[in-house]
C-alpha cells in the first residue's frame, strides 16, 4: 500500500463518530481551530513529531502479534508497561499504513495543557 505521507484521512463502513467531528491535520504546519479540538491525520510527519514532542515511541503489545505481523500499535509515553515492545518508526507506520488507520487525536485539552489522547482507528473495521 502506499505510504499517506500527504494526509488523506482514510473513511469507510466503520468510520467512528470521532472521526467526523475531528479537523483533518495534513501537514506539520496545520493547527487546530482551537483548544481541546479532536484532531485526525494520516500523515507520518505529524504523528511522530506529536509523539516525540511528548517523549513518545512506537511501540506494540506483546503478545497480540499475528503469526510475523505486528499485534496492537501503541505510542509508549514512558508508563512502566512490560507488555510494550518498542519498535523503529518505519515499522511502526508499516503496519499502521498496511491496516488502513487514522490517528485520532488531541494537541491540548480545553483548558490549554497538553494532551497525551490518542487512538487508532480502522473505518473498515470496528475492533481497530
Amino acid at each position: 500500500m502506499a505510504e499517506q505521507e500527504s494526509g488523506g484521512v482514510r473513511k469507510g463502513s466503520e468510520s467512528s463518530d470521532s472521526l467526523k467531528y475531528s479537523q483533518e491535520i495534513t501537514s506539520p504546519e496545520d493547527k487546530p481551530e482551537r483548544e481541546g479540538r479532536s484532531l485526525v491525520t494520516t500523515n507520518h510527519d505529524v504523528i511522530r513529531q506529536w509523539a516525540e514532542a511528548r517523549n513518545g515511541s512506537p511501540a506494540t503489545v506483546e503478545g497480540t502479534e499475528h503469526g510475523d505481523h505486528l499485534g496492537v500499535l501503541r505510542i509508549d509515553f514512558g508508563a512502566k508497561n512490560d507488555k510494550l515492545r518498542h519498535l523503529d518508526w518505519d515499522e511502526w507506520f508499516k503496519t499502521f499504513d498496511e491496516r488502513g488507520l487514522n490517528f485520532i487525536y488531541q494537541e491540548q485539552r480545553s483548558d490549554g495543557s497538553q494532551s497525551n489522547f490518542f487512538q487508532l482507528e480502522n473505518p473498515n473495521r470496528e475492533d481497530a
